[in-house]
């Protein structure tokens, strides 16, 4: 990432010198240099610190590694005034502005992140309103929006990149612990947990390593996990650890901080990537009650499927109309040395019936060509080779012969369209179901986390910035989840589906909303509120009076420190008129 602004190309004599590729000209810093043993020689250690001005040979674009190395030389923080736009757009500002009202998050960010409390708040708008995360481009989005810094401070990208890597770890705990502390934990609240990890190139970030990618490109990886109060509907807390590490260890340590975080009445929503017997006891021992998802393929409840096939997916007081499916609950144990009653509710959906068997005969087919073009040579087969086929090799690992196994593939087409959900307390097969589908709303949050907010690759190169761009995509889905909860209220209120009640297009109706400066350089609202526009604010508890009053503060503010600036440009020129010493009136 270079900067838009010039630096003095630093003279260190002999560690600097300059590469031409394509039409741009690099300027590299030798910071040190490695000795080869067997070569019985030195290799210098080189590194990018910037890009040399297209006219001016002396001067340099830096990058975000030239203050690694050069840290005495001060970049600018704040952009000039005159950067920003003649036209601001408010509606989307005025939105976050009331979330962040209801939840307290200004005061509480300010708490951690004191004076720089207000980039932050500018960078988590900008992930949400521009669905992007690069840090270069944030400055493009300050020229024309409101911004929450202090004075509304257009910040350069250095800044930006700065803040990032200052982040610690005590500030992004702090707020969690604070976060946290603020919930209701007498309340019985069921928290929906889920993981899913991002694929990483950076080589100087801790956490990544090589797993399980949900994602296969063969690259290190990643996990990042979510806590959210299915209840409240709200995000509750995130982890980030390392990509080896898989989500059946991890639940564990989730459980400890649910317990340090002082939540008592609670229930747990899993995957099935979660299912293991030492996750449900360490839940239970805590006195934590769960509803977890497991394959209509494990053997118990194919055990269960096969007992009971054909005694409920056709009776009609057994359908779930809502999610189209037929259920039925039974009492079992989980494990055989399982102390307490399990409530194992099976379903059967019919479409997803045909959906699997389709799929499973495709794969079926697949493996038994490829198995047939490959007989008579020497091949090693993976597991589900051996899943569905008997395989016949002689003395020279030569495939000779395969069989598929009917009883087999005739099983698993039986399962086909079945699945269970396992609660540890009782309820029936509908209210287990309604609960499980509660979680869809942690799964929607890291799709937002990957495609609404930009964020399928995070464009960092240290551990600090990545830890630092998590926590701002934390508090950007804490926003926009409440955005996405008060648009879904309203319309469910509407007598006609709209589709502006999106988060995206909601938001950029609100685009629209602007403010211009005048002739006389103060800025005023252009253009009355549209219908749209008060439909959407609407769901917020606002009206087009609340935006006239927001805008007129923003206009104040502005002129303000438009007046401040023109008062410190006379004052400049006043000692320079005296005929004095020039002097710098920031000293």
């Amino acid at each position: 990432m270079y900067y838009d602004y010039t630096v003095k190309i630093p003279l260190v004599k002999g560690k600097m010198i300059t590469k031409k590729k394509g039409d741009s000209t690099y300027v590299l810093f030798q910071y040190g240099q490695k000795y080869i043993p067997e070569k019985k020689y030195a290799i210098p250690q080189r590194v990018i610190i910037g890009k040399i001005h297209e006219e001016d040979n002396d001067v340099m674009y830096p990058n975000d590694k030239f203050q690694d190395y050069f840290p005495e030389i001060t970049l600018p923080e704040e952009l000039p005034d005159s950067y920003r736009s003649c036209a601001l757009k408010i509606g989307s500002y005025v939105v976050i502005q009331k979330v962040l009202q209801e939840y307290k998050l200004e005061n509480l960010l300010g708490t951690w992140f004191s004076k720089d409390s207000g980039l932050l708040l500018d960078l988590m708008a900008y992930l949400i309103i521009d669905e992007e995360n690069a840090g270069q481009y944030y400055p493009d989005f300050a020229f024309g929006h409101p911004l929450f810094s202090e004075g509304m401070r257009i910040y350069s990208d250095s800044k930006v990149c700065r803040f990032l890597k200052s982040v610690t770890r005590e500030q992004i705990i702090g707020f969690l612990n604070d976060w946290n502390k603020r919930r209701d934990h007498k309340q019985c609240i069921y928290i929906s947990y889920d993981s899913t990890n991002k694929n990483c190139q950076a080589g100087d970030i801790d956490i990544i390593e090589y797993g399980k990618a949900k994602d296969e490109k063969g690259l290190p990886v990643f996990n990042l996990a979510l806590a959210f109060d299915k209840t409240n509907r709200v995000p509750l807390f995130y982890e980030e650890y390392p990509g080896s590490i898989t989500d059946v260890s991890q639940f564990e340590y989730m459980v400890d901080k649910v317990k340090e975080y002082r939540y008592k009445s609670v229930g747990f929503i899993l995957d099935r990537g979660y299912f293991s017997k030492a996750n449900i006891r360490y839940m239970e021992d805590n006195g934590y009650s769960f509803i977890i998802m497991v394959k209509g393929r494990k053997s118990l409840v194919s055990e269960l499927i096969t007992a009971h096939r054909n005694t409920f997916e056709t009776d009609r007081e057994c359908a779930i109309r809502s999610y189209r499916v037929y259920g039925k609950t039974l009492i079992a144990k989980l494990y055989e040395d399982d102390n307490v009653d399990r409530y194992f509710h099976l379903y059967f959906n019919p479409s997803k019936q045909a959906a699997e068997r389709e799929q499973l005969e495709l794969l079926i087919e697949r493996l038994g060509v490829f198995l047939e073009k490959h007989i008579g040579k020497d091949i090693t087969l993976g597991s589900i080779y051996h899943e569905y086929f008997d395989l016949s090799y002689n003395i020279k690992h030569v495939l000779v012969s395969y069989t598929e196994k009917k009883d087999i593939v005739q099983k698993r087409l039986e399962q086909c369209g079945y699945f269970g959900i396992i609660t540890s307390t009782e309820m029936t097969a509908s209210q287990a179901l309604i609960h499980y589908k509660g979680r869809d709303i942690s799964e929607k949050l890291f799709s937002t986390d990957k495609t609404f907010i930009g964020s399928k690759s995070n464009r960092v190169q240290s551990s600090e910035s990545l830890s630092a761009k998590l926590f701002i995509e934390f508090i950007a889905l804490i926003v926009r989840n409440r955005i996405y909860n008060l648009l879904k209220e309203t319309m469910l209120r509407l007598e006609t589906k709209s589709n502006y009640m999106t988060v995206p297009a909601a938001l950029r109706e609100l685009e629209k909303i602007e403010m211009v400066r005048r002739s006389n350089g103060l800025y005023r609202l252009d253009h009355a509120v549209t219908k749209r526009q008060k439909v959407i604010l609407s769901s917020f508890g606002m009206d087009e009076n609340n935006i006239r009053d927001i805008a007129c503060k923003i206009g104040n503010l502005l002129s303000k420190n438009q007046s401040l600036i023109t008062n410190t440009d006379n004052m400049d020129e006043e000692v320079y008129d005296d005929g004095t010493d020039e002097i710098d009136i920031f000293d």
